[in-house]
């Protein structure tokens, strides 16, 4: 089986997306990584959130631009622009813009630390 990517995601459309979800920082995990032909992502999110009188816990992932692919975020050195889309009457809707980078686990080698030798 195929370990879930854990992913965080910055949301910076709209713009005033803090003031009505209470947040812009959102984790999650997928496992659509795994097979380098998905073009597109489903994100289960660790916390839902309210938007517009929904509650959305999970989160469809796309490329921002054309000819992109979300493979690109391990690359990134900041994250990787995208499209979100939530679920609403049966099919997904595009709503939001943000940044998608790989969630450091606890503990990972990966987390910066401050050993006090930088200047």
């Amino acid at each position: 089986m195929t370990q879930p990517l854990q992913l965080r995601i910055h949301v910076s459309e709209p713009w005033d997306f803090e003031r009505i979800a209470g947040t812009v920082e959102l984790s999650g995990w997928t496992t659509d990584h795994a097979d380098p032909a998905n073009d597109e992502w489903e994100v289960q999110l660790d916390a839902g959130f309210d938007f517009h009188e929904r509650h959305i816990d999970a989160l469809l992932i796309a490329p921002l631009y054309v000819g992109e692919h979300l493979s690109r975020m391990f690359d990134a050195v900041a994250g990787l622009p995208v499209r979100l889309a939530h679920r609403q009457d049966e099919d997904w809707h595009y709503a939001f813009t943000a940044m998608i980078s790989e969630r450091a686990a606890p503990g990972d080698a990966h987390e910066d630390v401050d050993d006090g030798t930088a200047m």
